[in-house]
């Protein structure tokens, strides 16, 4: 499946958008008539991956449903950082809801549309990978369960940053936390945990899954305005690298985004009902230690012994994604 009309091969920049195109051919954020859904003035921090996942995915979501859309948000970074009582960043309807909840007040909310007549008002749920994988994925298999008509998005950051940079089950094998220190005789993260909650999204069947990332603007917007045009439960899992929980320079967001893409460990792929019907092809393929070795939490993997091993382990995942989902072809890349 074609998803992009106008291919962008970006060398030596990380630009995102092109105001010399035609209006209808730019992308949201290009455009002067974008909403602004999350406004300048919130108090992320430098270089915050989630920050422009969210305003580029709410801003795409309002374009393709008319404007007419209420958000209901998580605890978390996202609503900690755009609403410090009583200001707030937000342009649209908003909701905040308890940590675990908010895939639940989505429901209440799109059903309480649904018997006020309002089948234009499209409702979203978001939240980072601890309200999503963890604390409310009680929540959210509910929801996708009763295929209630809500688009849930994930900003995935890897771990609780906004608590101090605690491991959730998104946070990667060997990776530094506050709770998977780099100590010991396997230093970071365990191997073999964790969940892939694209995947299980899947498994109930729901109509739109989806990942994206910061790094794939056109992608990014693509994917949300598609899922707001089907009915039911849609799901979307956004890769948003957090400079102060990865150890990373704020410039380099949209460069590990990438590299995160380019070496198979986050493929970007959609599924409709259960099947992939779409996966990314990756251009320029990378070795993991590319986007290993500019985060300080895996700085212990490259110290005076390298974990030769550890890395190896990590490559194998990329390896294993890149068969997967078709990523490469390998009689070009063989």
């Amino acid at each position: 499946m074609e998803m992009q009309q106008i291919k962008f091969y970006q060398t030596g920049t990380f630009t995102v958008g092109n105001r010399l195109l035609d209006a209808d051919q730019r992308s949201v954020q290009a455009n002067m008539a974008r909403t602004n859904s999350l406004n300048s003035g919130h108090r992320a921090c430098q270089g915050c991956g989630e920050a422009l996942g969210a305003r580029y995915a709410i801003d795409a979501a309002m374009r393709a449903a008319d404007n007419q859309v209420i958000a209901c948000n998580a605890t978390g970074c996202l609503e900690v950082f755009s609403t410090p009582y009583p200001e707030t960043s937000w342009q649209i309807p908003w909701i905040h809801s308890l940590f675990g909840n908010a895939a639940a007040v989505a429901t209440g909310v799109a059903a309480a549309m649904k018997v006020k007549g309002r089948k234009e008002v499209r409702v979203i749920a978001q939240g980072g990978d601890g309200g999503t994988t963890d604390i409310g994925f009680g929540c959210l298999s509910g929801m996708f369960e009763r295929n209630d008509d809500v688009l849930y998005i994930c900003y995935d950051n890897q771990a609780y940053m906004n608590t101090g940079v605690q491991r959730s089950s998104a946070t990667p094998p060997a990776a530094r936390t506050a709770t998977t220190m780099a100590v010991g005789a396997a230093p970071g993260n365990a191997f073999g945990q964790g969940k892939n909650v694209p995947e299980i999204a899947m498994a109930h069947g729901i109509p739109y899954v989806a990942t994206a990332s910061v790094a794939y603007l056109r992608d990014l917007e693509e994917k949300v305005s598609r899922a707001m045009t089907a009915r039911g439960a849609r799901y979307i899992h956004i890769l948003v690298p957090c400079p102060l929980g990865w150890g990373a320079a704020p410039h380099d967001t949209i460069r590990l985004a990438r590299l995160a893409v380019e070496t198979g460990l986050f493929p970007l792929f959609e599924a409709e009902h259960g099947e992939v019907t779409h996966s990314t092809p990756i251009r320029r393929r990378v070795p993991v230690e590319e986007y290993l070795k500019p985060q300080k939490r895996f700085a212990h993997l490259f110290g005076k012994t390298e974990a030769v091993d550890t890395i190896a382990r990590i490559q194998a995942m990329a390896d294993r994604n890149i068969r997967k989902y078709r990523l490469v072809d390998e009689r070009r890349h063989g």
